[in-house]
């Protein structure tokens, strides 16, 4: 498939050619021995300047700007830690005749984007910058497209930034590179699993797998997405949840278990949703869910200090307060506080009434839960910024929870919102297997009624739970939606790295005949392609920079072809 170059990409192919011209290989095979990061060097040099270790460090990175000054040149090399600026001086990398090192091959045939290797020794220049004088410098990878260069004019206006969203989220490894704190928000989401991971290991809780394709999916009310697998000749599913396969395991003996599961879900997507997502699920046997809100909030109030280093939080112009304990309100209470109705003891026909009465959209479909739901969600949820446990959900919205002990309408289960959405699940876990098959057989029931998505029958944790499951308390947390919250983002796309998407739009190539349509002559037509890239670009231009720019390039490129008069180029543009 032929592919279309821009200039600077056909420039970057010759300059690769001539690299191995001279004997360079731009893509060595051998291991580039590194003594120090970018960061250390900055933190650590200006307090320990005899040290050394700093006479003769080695490190990698890319070029990410140059500033040629004729036998001198200064440049930035960014590492996974930073950046550092670094000093070329041609009679130090070329101490004999042969200039050629620096005069060809950095001056000319490196670009910004480039990794190279360097050695040398550490200084400080006269306005106090931590500099590395380069001794040698080895190509480790040449770049063959350029990266954006955000340019500031005299007047701070910034130019050609890498924010376009789509463009970031699809090229994320160059929204890595160029943009400042993306990389701190996805370090953030790692510290973040760590602190919780260190909270549930101390207490001697095992974290596990289970299996992502899965003969029925389970544990959530979630549509699935479908495979087949060809050897076993069966339908499986993308799991939507791993929370039976968790209370197997309680069954089978263990106390506490813990798993940071890919879950899929084949519904819509917005600023937090993602079909694909991340969750936490932990299991604990001999607990209730008030001792997993306890639980809950401490395990909060460890992490976000942890990887904030205080408890408040900062989201837009709100701050967010994770010190235990947490509020907490029954959802019919919840209900009767923000819209004046008391649901408690109605009938789906009578939620239908409040719905209508409310203006919450509903259909034939959904039942008492499903409702309740679509009420608690439209006229509750947004008022919960500060973190809330929202408790006691109806019994129809939870067909894995124990009834409550008080009240057999309602369930053992919370909710926590924070910032006006849910972060995490929990249960007082349903032990009793014959009471579990009649919520499975309700389910059913709603599934015939067009619900696509109403839980499955599992038949094989039913027998699991006619083993014995002892009393067991659940709880799920949201990865994505918490890093959102730690890290001060919006949207959930920005905290996974490659968030899912369409495919991406195939760029119509320009021909040479779309150009001699507007009067490009035959023998310029290919030329001017190379340039501009289409008609458009061309005719946004003005005619005498037109005239300009082709005309260095003939020279360039020493084209054996008439250099373009003015007015030719002008009748482009008419």
């Amino acid at each position: 498939m032929s592919q279309h170059l821009s200039e600077q990409e056909i420039q970057r192919r010759e300059s690769l050619k001539k690299l191995r011209d001279l004997g360079i290989e731009p893509y060595p095979a051998a291991e580039y021995h590194i003594t120090h990061t970018t960061e250390q060097i900055k933190a650590q040099y200006p307090e320990n300047k005899e040290d050394e270790a700093f006479k003769s460090v080695s490190l990698a990175g890319r070029l990410m700007s140059v500033r040629v000054m004729g036998k001198a040149s200064f440049a930035n090399l960014q590492d996974a830690s930073g950046r550092v600026q670094v000093y070329f001086n041609r009679d130090v990398i070329c101490p004999g005749e042969d200039k050629s090192l620096y005069n060809d091959v950095f001056k000319k045939l490196l670009d910004i984007g480039d990794f190279i290797g360097i050695k040398g020794n550490v200084f400080t220049t006269q306005v106090g910058e931590t500099t590395i004088e380069v001794e040698s410098f080895t190509v480790l990878s040449k770049a063959l497209k350029p990266l954006p260069v955000v340019k500031t004019d005299d007047q701070g206006n910034v130019h050609d930034r890498f924010n376009d969203p789509e463009m970031r989220y699809r090229m994320r490894y160059v929204d890595l590179v160029v943009n400042d704190g993306v990389k701190e928000t996805f370090v953030k989401r790692t510290k973040i699993m760590n602190a919780m991971r260190e909270f549930f290991n101390t207490k001697d809780y095992l974290e596990v797998e289970t299996p992502i394709l899965q003969p029925i999916p389970g544990g959530a009310a979630a549509r699935p997405f479908i495979t087949h697998h060809n050897a076993l000749d069966m339908p499986l599913y993308l799991r939507i949840a791993n929370e039976l396969y968790l209370k197997r395991l309680i069954v089978g003996g263990f106390d506490g278990v813990y798993e940071f599961a890919k879950d899929f879900r084949n519904e819509g997507m917005d600023r937090t949703h993602n079909p694909e997502f991340t969750v936490m699920e932990i299991y604990v046997a001999y607990k209730d869910y008030f001792w997993m809100m306890d639980f809950t909030e401490k395990m909060l109030e460890h992490v976000v200090k942890t990887v904030n280093g205080g408890t408040t939080v900062k989201i837009g112009d709100k701050e967010i307060d994770f010190k235990a304990p947490f509020k907490r309100i029954s959802m019919i209470d919840a209900i009767k506080e923000h819209t004046g109705i008391d649901i408690n003891g109605m009938d789906e026909k009578e939620l239908r009434e409040v719905c209508k009465k409310l203006h919450v959209e509903t259909d034939e479909t959904m039942g008492k839960g499903k409702l309740i739901d679509e009420i608690f969600g439209e006229k509750c949820e947004p008022h919960y910024i500060q973190p809330t446990f929202i408790t006691d959900y109806p019994v129809e919205m939870s067909p894995l929870c124990k009834k409550h002990r008080d009240n057999p309408e309602l369930t053992e289960r919370f909710e926590l919102m924070i910032n006006g959405k849910e972060v995490a699940n929990a249960y007082s876990e349903l032990n009793d297997p014959i009471d579990q098959r009649e919520r499975f057989e309700a389910q059913l029931t709603l599934s015939e009624k067009g619900d696509d998505e109403a839980m499955f029958i599992d038949q094989d944790f039913l027998r699991a739970l006619e083993y014995g499951m002892p009393p067991t308390s659940g709880m799920g947390i949201g990865i994505d939606r918490l890093t959102m919250l730690l890290t001060g983002q919006t949207s959930i796309q920005e905290v996974l790295f490659f968030p899912q998407m369409r495919p991406e739009k195939k760029p119509v190539l320009p021909k040479k005949e779309d150009f001699e349509k507007v009067g490009v002559a035959e023998e310029w037509s290919e030329h001017v392609m190379a340039v501009f890239g289409s008609v458009k670009k061309l005719q946004e231009a003005k005619a005498t920079q037109v005239h300009q720019q082709l005309n260095g390039y003939r020279k360039k490129k020493k084209l054996d072809i008439p250099a373009l008069q003015l007015p030719d180029v002008e009748n482009w543009f008419e």
